[in-house]
């Protein structure tokens, strides 16, 4: 199981490719290391899946109905913003230009571990979606992981 934590400056190369934080690398799962799949976020950013957590993703996706008007509408959206891609020798991952532009990404990403995946901003956008009140990050906590 891929376990994917913290936070990494990085640099994109100008043919926009992205070497992967050591840290982040050692996390792929053996089983599909070299594999991974990238799929647009609902903000502007981009998710990288290993191949084994993306099948569980592709599995919810598959099992919406084709005869449900919305259902089919949110599959056929999710799986138009989805690219298979594969690490190169050196370890990096060279991204679809139309992804790099639903992230606004160019020269500069920050790569956020969120435990089975992780995700690739710009890292002047990720500003504007993280919490920089304490006391809301307190209050989110609470809410969300106290017991209830």
């Amino acid at each position: 199981m891929a376990f994917f934590t913290s936070e990494y400056e990085c640099k994109l190369d100008t043919k926009g490719r992205l070497a992967l934080p050591a840290k982040v690398k050692s996390n792929l799962p053996e089983v599909s290391t070299n594999e991974l799949v990238i799929r647009r976020g609902f903000e502007p950013h981009l998710i990288i899946y290993p191949m084994l957590e993306y099948k569980k993703f592709h599995q919810k996706i598959s099992s919406l109905s084709e005869f449900n008007a919305e259902e089919r509408k949110l599959k056929r959206n999710l799986f138009r913003g989805i690219a298979h891609v594969e690490l190169d020798s050196a370890g990096r991952i060279l991204f679809p230009k139309a992804m790099l532009a639903h992230a606004n990404i160019d020269s500069e990403a920050i790569v956020i571990g969120m435990g089975n995946y992780f995700e690739i901003w710009n890292p002047k956008v990720f500003e504007d979606y993280s919490i920089d009140d304490m006391d809301e990050y307190s209050k989110l906590a609470q809410k969300y992981l106290d017991d209830q």
